[in-house]
């Protein structure tokens, strides 16, 4: 089944390149993806992220039950707060999904999950509040809602313009309920993004959809769609899934802390201290092509010498640097900062050099 985002008439409207993904028809550029990813670094875009998913978790055992299914700590977070990132990891410690998760209240929770395991998400979450008998209600409030993300340098003074709300009273990880926009149905507003830039997040009734969209619009925010979304992601090194994490890659190997170092007793921990005890096999890096190279693909393989020793999850040409760019997995025996790798290319060897995330400082890392 093919959902549609409640905003597809109004991107189509502005004459945007409309695709699927996840399952979801929706924008996937308004201009040129490059030139979107610049606009989110430099000024600010705004994208329709409504793919998402969303998931209500309320009831007396609901902080029990999270306390038990997430890595992180939940109970002494105090409502208003993020948990994030962080996950839910199966028996293995692989990755169902990485997720960020609301306090609402001492026992209601919204789950931000990734659109293409929403139905594996919701079903994941019943089982273990079947599995335990914990009193929990959960609900799947993806398509009654619209989700929209606000990001970049200037993206406090365009809410402050669109909204007239104080910018500055939200922290990093942070998010407020209710909140009165004046130009749609009251709002859950939170300060996050996955962009590497200042930004924040705008969830609303679907009513609300079109007159929030243009308001941010009006107030001079630049529309951008999902292919910038995946260029702005790549450049600071954060994962998707499917590409960089799965169910058979555990938090170690990805080098992704959604976990707290202090937390025991989780779904998936004993596999995790077992594997963190033996060693892991594999670990992510970053690569950075020379300018001239052609794009990394997803499966191309890199080598040093004649020897193969990793492979990539996911490439990009980047606007910021002006070269491409990649996220890899390799042998932990040649993760070494600086030196040189040779990524594999139809027969031909183009020379690349091992980085660290992110690839670039953002307007977070300025901040």
């Amino acid at each position: 089944m093919i959902f549609e985002t409640p905003l597809i008439e109004e991107h189509e409207r502005m004459g945007a390149h409309i695709g699927t993904f996840a399952g979801w028809r929706t924008a996937l550029a308004f201009t040129s993806s490059l030139e979107e990813a610049l606009n989110t670094r430099t000024r600010a875009t705004v994208f329709d992220v409504s793919h998402m998913t969303r998931i209500i978790i309320e009831g007396e055992d609901a902080a029990s039950m999270l306390e038990y299914a997430l890595p992180r700590f939940v109970r002494r977070e105090v409502k208003g707060k993020i948990i994030g990132p962080t996950a839910f990891l199966n028996n293995n410690a692989g990755f169902v999904d990485d997720v960020m998760v609301y306090k609402m209240d001492a026992n209601r929770f919204l789950v931000i999950g990734n659109a293409v395991n929403r139905s594996k998400d919701y079903n994941w979450i019943i089982g273990i509040r079947d599995e335990y008998n914990f009193k929990v209600r959960v609900l799947d409030v993806t398509e009654n809602t619209v989700m929209l993300a606000l990001q970049g340098p200037l993206s406090p003074e365009i809410l402050e313009k669109a909204l007239k709300i104080d910018a500055n009273a939200l922290n990093f990880l942070e998010f407020k309920e209710d909140v009165n926009t004046q130009v749609a149905p009251p709002i859950t507003l939170s300060k996050s993004g996955w962009t590497g830039e200042i930004g924040f997040e705008m969830i609303c009734e679907r009513s609300g959809a079109r007159s929030l969209w243009r308001r941010l619009l009006e107030a001079g925010a630049r529309p951008a769609g999902l292919v910038a979304r995946d260029v702005l992601r790549i450049e600071m090194g954060y994962c998707l899934y499917g590409s960089e994490i799965d169910e058979n890659i555990t938090p170690l190997e990805a080098r992704y802390k959604v976990f707290s170092y202090k937390k025991r007793n989780y779904k998936g921990y004993d596999k995790l201290m077992e594997k963190y005890c033996k060693g892991v096999e594999t670990l992510r890096y970053g690569i950075l092509l020379r300018r001239g190279s052609p794009i990394p693909r997803r499966g191309m393989k890199l080598y040093a010498g004649e020897i193969e020793v990793g492979h990539v999850t996911s490439g990009t040409f980047s606007p910021c640097l002006k070269r491409p760019i990649a996220q890899v997995y390799l042998r932990p025996s040649h993760a070494f900062l600086g030196l040189s790798l040779e990524l594999d290319v139809r027969g031909k060897r183009f020379s690349g050099r091992l980085a660290d995330f992110p690839f670039i400082r953002s307007s977070i890392y300025r901040s």
